[in-house]
């Protein structure tokens, strides 16, 4: 039987974890596709990543699967995509959905809070 830590040991070791000022290098090309994966509450409490997606880790694979419904047009397979959450655990499970459905460069910035705390760019939702 696999526990929580098993699973975020799994994600961890398919997701490349990048610093935030790695992060911020490539928020400033504009050439990355970042995801808040926080639920809103979160988000709306305390603001995100300026330009982020906020897509709930539980919808990840609706709105990842260009052949459903709920698919956002932003989540393309060959895009760089950055992945933030609270701490960084929901932003690795939800990167490991997204190399599981066959996007190629995925990426877990951490938390949000460190994100704010270097002088990242944010914005309110």
């Amino acid at each position: 039987m696999k526990t929580a830590q098993d699973y975020l040991n799994d994600a961890n070791a398919v997701v490349r974890r990048i610093s935030v000022e790695d992060g911020i290098e490539k928020h400033k090309a504009g050439k990355s596709v970042f995801i808040d994966v926080r639920d809103s509450a979160d988000v709306a409490a305390s603001g995100t990543i300026a330009g982020a997606e906020t897509i709930a880790r539980g919808m990840i694979e609706f709105k990842a699967d260009d052949t459903h419904a709920l698919h956002n047009p932003a989540l393309k397979k060959e895009s760089d995509i950055v992945l933030v959450c609270g701490a960084g655990g929901q932003a690795a499970l939800a990167g490991k959905t997204l190399i599981d459905m066959g996007f190629r460069n995925v990426s877990n910035v951490g938390g949000f809070k460190a994100w704010k705390e270097a002088g990242g760019p944010t914005e309110e939702k």
